[in-house]
């Protein structure tokens, strides 16, 4: 196995160098002030070009979300060798940060295996000599929740099959529901895998009938292992090279890629993540990309075993890296065809372009750091394509951010990353959906940012509409009864009811998009005691009472702190909101008056009282006139502070407000 290795330039290495020669290893390679070595030996990667599109299959591994699919991806990739087993780090190919503390996997990863058919080799005829490796798989390890579909539906386009990962004791769950049918409408060939058969509560069989009731897979085709133990892993390839079939592009055709991902290196720049279609890529080539039509050197092209390792080519039906110079993270566009220059191609289906679920603000904590800040955001913006970023201005918090994310989750773990990775301080306001509201003159407006909503005399709000989910809930029959109040609570309406097996329930909502996106999960799994699962996928706009709650300090309006409510929550959240503001607002010399409203009528109001200075502390006995006059001087400018004065907003304040559903 091909690996790397650096160190920093320094006197110890200068004295290990040596020694890392004597084992092997090849020393001298600088780049930017750091040595990097490669060790060379029999593990070093086979022939791409012995691998023709029949000896090929790229498939990824869907599961909802902890049943297995990182734990599943380790073991295969020790059993052809890829990595060594015992190699320390569990969940090798989750490698962000937030991954490994969260135990979740944000980014799909991609990686590639060869493999030697023992079997065949055995029964080889004497004196022929059998090729080093018979197939060459490329793994997909996906994320399973909910937020990160885009991130499944991209990884699926470089397949032509897919392992379907369901936990032997929990059963089939919402998110695999979803990826059934992510993965059945890609038309790709689904092989069932039942994992964690090694759990003392594990019931294969009653899953096994779970998947015959929902998705009519044969109780026959379904392979019971556990990533865990080792059981039942030696099934697994051989039946992913049986049924799933190769790729289908044809080497003697013009280049053809598509772009799956992309990612910013800080020495090498933007590092493509592509599938090759059709046709052959060299290192040197040079390439135009379909959506913009700038040319692009290959500068170094490979393979994932699993780090980036270097080929030099690429073949049909093979998936790898490309460094082509790319610098702008605006030029490496997700599911953009690329081909070679001066040919002309016909352009590949590329993907639907994200669907933004959550807006949020992003600002600086401290107005300063906005270059930092808007550096720091495109990096990650081309590591995470499903981002939407655009620039707005705030009263209260200066110049930000408006960021569309997929969901929740999605929005925390961007976050997360720009505080780990880049080291960067933000406030973000409360997350808000994309809502369309109609004027009196019949025009439209699309309201991403409750701050931009505005009503004037002649051109008042005749009607409004919010987006809507249709979400699927897999529970045990006995929290049926909370579960529906739960989803009655936040105005949904019921589409389905249905027994999955005589002891869990699949129902179906629909509901307002805005209702689920700040603590809806986090409820469900509170009244279900952790039983619960939970999907949901877009539905239609539905036309709603909405009105815009305004948050008042001083009777200034907050514009970060505005969001848009139905008619008949206002009243109740903005008496929430006002009542959480107080306790996280630091009080100051004058006082402070907190309001909600709508329009000019004032909902809900505390008032957060001065901070009083003893002026009277320095006057001992003397004559009561001359301690009226102090307090009168006091009075007078606690009220010039109160008209001139601003309040201090703590990040804190922001945190509770998305607390508050």
């Amino acid at each position: 196995m091909a690996c790397v290795r650096q160190a920093s330039r320094s006197s110890r290495w200068r004295l290990l160098r040596s020694r890392f020669e004597d084992e092997g290893w090849i020393v001298g390679i600088q780049h930017r002030g750091c040595w990097y070595s490669r060790l060379a030996g029999k593990d070093e990667v086979a022939d791409l070009s012995e691998f023709p599109p029949e000896r090929i299959r790229n498939f990824s591994i869907i599961a909802h979300i902890d049943h297995g699919k990182s734990t599943l991806a380790d073991r295969l990739l020790e059993l052809t060798g890829t990595i060594k087993k015992g190699h320390g780090q569990p969940q090798y190919l989750d490698k962000l940060q937030v991954e490994r503390e969260r135990g979740i996997t944000v980014k799909a990863q991609t990686a590639t295996m060869f493999y030697k058919n023992v079997l065949k080799s055995n029964s080889a005829e004497a004196g022929v000599i059998s090729p080093k490796y018979d197939y060459l798989l490329n793994l997909i390890d996906t994320p399973g929740h909910v937020d990160f579909s885009y991130e499944v539906s991209r990884s699926l386009a470089a397949c032509q099959g897919a392992l379907l990962v369901v936990d032997a004791a929990q059963g089939v769950q919402a998110q695999t529901v979803a990826n059934f049918y992510l993965a059945f409408e890609s038309n790709l060939t689904i092989l069932p895998v039942i994992n964690k058969i090694d759990q003392p509560t594990a019931d294969p069989e009653r899953v096994k009938a779970q998947l015959k009731s929902l998705f009519d897979l044969n109780p026959d085709d379904v392979l019971l292992t556990s990533a865990k133990t080792g059981q039942g892993l030696e099934h697994v390839l051989p039946a992913v090279i049986e049924r799933i079939p190769s790729p289908s592009g044809k080497r003697d055709s013009p280049l053809r890629m598509l772009l799956l991902d992309s990612y910013y290196d800080e020495y090498k720049g933007v590092i493509c993540h592509v599938a090759v279609v059709d046709g052959c890529l060299h290192k040197g080539d040079k390439i135009t990309s379909s959506a913009t039509g700038q040319v692009y050197e290959i500068f170094d092209v490979g393979i994932m075993h699993p780090e980036l390792t270097p080929t030099g080519v690429l073949f049909t039906g093979q998936v790898g890296y490309v460094v082509s110079g790319m610098r702008s993270t605006k030029e490496a566009r997700v599911g953009d065809t690329l081909h070679h220059a001066k040919s002309s191609v016909e352009p590949l289906r590329g993907f639907k372009p994200a669907k933004h679920m959550v807006f949020s603000g992003l600002y600086p904590a401290d107005g300063s750091d906005f270059d930092a800040l808007n550096a720091a955001i495109e990096k990650l913006t081309c590591n995470d394509a499903s981002v939407s970023v655009a620039k707005e201005t705030s009263t209260a918090l200066g110049i930000g951010f408006r960021c569309g994310f997929l969901g929740l989750l999605h929005m925390d773990v961007f976050h997360q990353r720009l505080e780990q990775e880049y080291g960067a301080h933000v406030i973000s306001t409360v997350p808000t959906v994309p809502y369309i509201f109609e004027y009196s003159d019949g025009s439209k407006i699309n309201v991403q940012n409750p701050a931009a909503l505005s009503s004037s005399p002649g051109k008042r709000i005749v009607a409004c509409w919010e987006p809507s989910v249709i979400a699927t809930v897999i529970i045990p029959s006995e929290y049926v009864g909370a579960v529906i109040t739960l989803c009655s609570e936040r105005r949904g309406e019921q589409l389905e009811y249905s027994f999955i097996d005589s002891q869990r329930v699949l129902m179906k909502y629909r509901l307002p998009l805005r209702e689920i996106v700040v603590d809806f999960y986090d409820q469900l799994k509170s009244i279900t005691s952790g039983y619960a699962s939970f999907d949901y996928e877009d539905s239609e706009y539905q036309k709603s009472d909405l009105v815009k709650l305004d948050i008042l300090l001083n009777g200034q309006p907050v514009d970060a702190m505005a969001t848009i409510v139905h008619n008949l929550k206002a009243q109740r959240l903005g008496r929430e909101l006002v009542e959480k503001l107080k306790k996280v607002i630091d009080r100051q010399m004058f006082e402070i008056t907190i309001q909600a409203a709508i329009g000019s009528k004032v909902v809900a109001r505390e008032t957060l009282s001065a901070m009083r200075k003893n002026v009277l502390a320095k006057c001992y006995g003397g004559d009561i006139t001359r301690k009226k006059k102090l307090l009168e001087k006091q009075k007078e400018g606690k009220k010039r502070m109160k008209r001139v004065g601003s309040v201090d907003i703590p990040q804190e304040a922001f945190h509770e407000l998305m607390k508050v559903s």
